[in-house]
């Protein structure tokens, strides 16, 4: 839609006949916006924007000489968003990419915002492109996103919500480096796992006996029930007495809906990872399926039956309910004499990720589901399987749906230690944005935590890197290249405490 009036059909074309058929020409227009932002669109956008800020910085306040063109120019990744008025006209603009040299690892910096003389004021551009800038950093999937302001503007972005880091200087003039809070990972890990903490309280409560026997004595200590002593919060639990490892998982109701075989092929996915990261090979599936009718079941278990056929996996029976709303559940079992527990690290481990990068997104769940496993061959899918089995880490997670982020903070947690990540270390598809990766559920990834010179997990087809550490405290932290550490959970995430 043409927002400046050129063009048949404009909306400004149009607003004369409105006005007079609302016979309040006045109000009406008030309300068309005087601007609006956008991407730069033509080499004409470009020569408009870098002549304000010529205009600005070079002639009016002599911050460069000559010019203040830089390698961010030529960078072919900087993107530059413009104010233009109703006329076409550009008022404003700024700049904002990727900082790093190579692959954008998301670490991005915002500059160079200019508005001409004339357009400041109560209109409010220069606030509107830095809230247009902060919402494109975070579409491209950045995680961390500063820029360096005069000291005279930090009010204005402080008022928009941004953080004071320090204070530094750009050509010999006092500035102030500043940060936008970016909150997709800690909001991703407290929507998924936050509330278990208090809602598994109870299983934690002492057992009626004991509360009995000490009745009149002070009252006992909370004890773990739930996967046992140094299992709290695993994937799988032990079965007391046995070498038994019981898993179960289940699908997000919508996804069984809209998905049908997706959902059944997940089913098994996510039950076999919980295995994997106990160290166990499983031995057969049990799956529960609520379904409206009998052709929306046969569609989730063929996707069911796929995937069992594709890892070797035996369904030993289960329950099927017609008729009712959508639901899928399955229940894994598996073998091991020595679990791999999720609370084993301890600080000073060294953090590893091991993920499938092959595939790519899911259709219909781009930026959410990576989809690694369809396309693999049954020995790839198993040698994957049994990773964790093999090498025998001191600490094992599957990535789950809080993400590599969110999942290391539930294996710090178990651990009662914190974590920093690496951000350019992690592995990663060159398909998908950091901030996508990082809080996406991956397929086929784990996270384990061992001393530093352990041996990597022998994971087939899969990608494995050290990136990061176990350290005290509580947490996880993004370490990025230039030594800076970014806050991505700032305490822990399920509250369920140490295993």
């Amino acid at each position: 839609m043409c927002l400046d009036g050129s063009g048949p059909g404009s909306v400004a074309e149009g607003i004369p006949d409105i006005l007079a058929l609302l016979g309040d020409r006045s109000t009406l227009a008030r309300r068309v916006p005087a601007f609006h932002v956008e991407e730069a669109r033509s080499p004409a956008d470009l020569t408009a924007y870098r002549r304000l800020r010529r205009e600005i910085f070079v002639y009016g306040q002599r911050l460069f000489a000559g010019h203040d063109l830089d390698d961010r120019d030529a960078d072919p990744r900087t993107l530059v968003l413009v104010a233009r008025e109703r006329d076409g006209t550009v008022v404003g603009g700024v700049r904002l990419g990727p900082v790093a040299d190579g692959p954008d690892i998301g670490w991005w910096a915002g500059g160079r915002l200019v508005v001409a003389p004339r357009a400041r004021g109560p209109q409010g551009i220069g606030g509107a492109l830095v809230r247009a800038a902060c919402a494109r950093a975070e579409t491209e999937g950045a995680l961390r996103f500063d820029a360096t302001v005069q000291t005279r503007a930090e009010p204005l972005f402080r008022r928009l919500g941004w953080q004071r880091v320090r204070a530094v200087t750009v050509a010999d003039t006092p500035h102030v480096l500043m940060r936008w809070p970016i909150g997709r990972i800690p909001a991703l890990a407290a929507a998924a796992k936050s509330p278990l903490g208090p809602l598994l309280a109870p299983f934690r409560e002492p057992a009626p006996a004991a509360r009995a026997a000490d009745r009149d004595g002070p009252a006992p200590a909370s004890r773990p029930v739930l996967g046992g002593a140094g299992f709290v919060g695993d994937d799988g639990a032990p079965v007391p007495g046995t070498d038994v490892i019981a898993a179960c998982d289940a699908i997000v109701p919508s996804m069984v809906e809209r998905d049908p075989d997706w959902a059944g092929w997940c089913s098994v996915l996510v039950n076999v990872n919980d295995l994997t990261a106990m160290g166990a090979s499983p031995v057969g599936l049990l799956d529960a399926l609520g379904a409206r009718d009998a052709s929306h079941a046969a569609r989730v278990l063929a996707g069911l039956a796929r995937a069992a056929r594709a890892y070797g996996v035996p369904v030993l029976g289960g329950h099927t309910q017609l008729g009712v709303p959508a639901a899928l559940s399955v229940t894994a079992l598996g073998r091991t004499r020595y679990p791999v527990p999720g609370g084993g690290g301890r600080p000073g481990h060294a953090v590893r990720l091991t993920a499938d990068l092959g595939g790519g997104w899911r259709p219909g769940y781009r930026g959410r589901q990576w989809d690694s496993t369809t396309h693999r061959r049954t020995d790839e899918l198993r040698t994957m399987a049994g990773a964790v089995a093999a090498a025998r880490p001191a600490a094992a997670k599957d990535v789950s749906m809080a993400g590599i982020a969110g999942t290391l903070g539930m294996l710090a947690e178990a651990a009662g230690c914190g974590a920093v990540l690496d951000v350019a270390a992690v592995p990663r598809p060159r398909t998908a944005t950091v901030g996508d990766w990082l809080t996406c559920f991956p397929g086929f990834a784990m996270l384990t935590a061992d001393r530093p010179d352990a041996p990597p997990l022998p994971a087939g087809p899969a990608t494995g890197a050290v990136c990061g550490e176990l350290t005290t405290g509580e947490g996880v932290g993004l370490r990025w290249p230039d030594g800076e550490i970014t806050e991505a959970v700032t305490s822990t995430v399920t509250g369920m405490g140490a295993a």
